[in-house]
């Protein structure tokens, strides 16, 4: 597989000279286009501040972070991200809440005047394809939790970027339909081979999605393990209750804490 992001040695802080508080130490991965890696750590780690440094919200301290090969020097537009938080606008439908990075991304923004139905007709299609036939014209404050989330990941998808970012998208929800959603999330990386970064608190939802897991330590977050998760593919949630899956998710148990 071609490598799409790669950090080498890269240190990250909030804040200049004296009062510069360090949030990631001398990091460094790599990760192949399409893969899907997670990363898990204690609070506070720079699991959310890595998540920042890739998608060239915030320059590196040190060290070098490439994606494509390219050097990463500002905002990437083929980056997508959801959050906890789906953020949806509450006088917007769903479908045109999908359509909102259109607005602001060329190509799309220029063409949404003149082929706005096409556009529309696209983001119902993905809303279809993620279970939602039948809600695309609903109102965010019509739809279940669930389904507010199934929703920002179709908006952050709508662009086709080449890096889908998720920062705990599933952390306020109840455990049924979160691991209903990994089988959302699950199927639509394999239909798109877009590539996924997932920082989450949950070290199943880690195993059962990823193909890599790197495990940070205590601030400032250093890589302190990355673990490939060999259990084959496609996944289902019996796989979680197997020994193999289990052995994994104490592993890296173990090591969150200790560094």
């Amino acid at each position: 597989m071609n490598e799409l992001i790669r950090l080498d040695r890269v240190s990250m802080a909030y804040g200049r000279a004296e009062q510069a508080v360090k949030a990631i130490e001398e990091v460094s991965i790599s990760v192949a286009a399409g893969e899907f890696f997670a990363v898990v750590g204690p609070s506070g780690c720079g699991k959310s501040s890595l998540m920042r440094l890739i998608s060239g919200l915030h320059p590196p301290l040190g060290g070098t972070l490439t994606v494509e090969g390219r050097p990463v020097t500002g905002p990437l537009k083929k980056v997508g991200m959801a959050f906890q938080n789906a953020n949806l606008l509450p006088w917007r439908t769903a479908a045109q809440n999908v359509l909102l990075p259109l607005e602001i991304v060329q190509p799309h923004r220029s063409r949404l005047r003149t082929e706005r139905a096409a556009y529309l007709d696209r983001a119902r299609r993905l809303l279809e394809s993620v279970g939602l036939a039948g809600f695309t014209e609903k109102f965010p404050w019509q739809l279940s939790g669930g389904m507010q989330q199934r929703t920002s990941i179709c908006r952050a998808l709508i662009h086709e970027p080449e890096i889908l970012m998720l920062d705990e998208p599933f952390g306020a929800l109840d455990a049924f339909t979160r691991e209903e959603l990994w089988c959302t999330l699950r199927d639509v990386q394999a239909r798109q081979k877009v590539t996924v970064m997932l920082v989450t608190h949950d070290l199943r939802e880690a195993v059962f999605l990823a193909d890599t897991v790197y495990v940070m330590s205590s601030r400032p977050g250093r890589i302190v393990k990355r673990c490939e998760v060999s259990l084959p593919r496609p996944r289902d949630l019996d796989v979680t209750y197997t020994q193999p899956f289990q052995d994994i998710v104490h592993e890296l148990r173990s090591l969150i804490g200790r560094h």
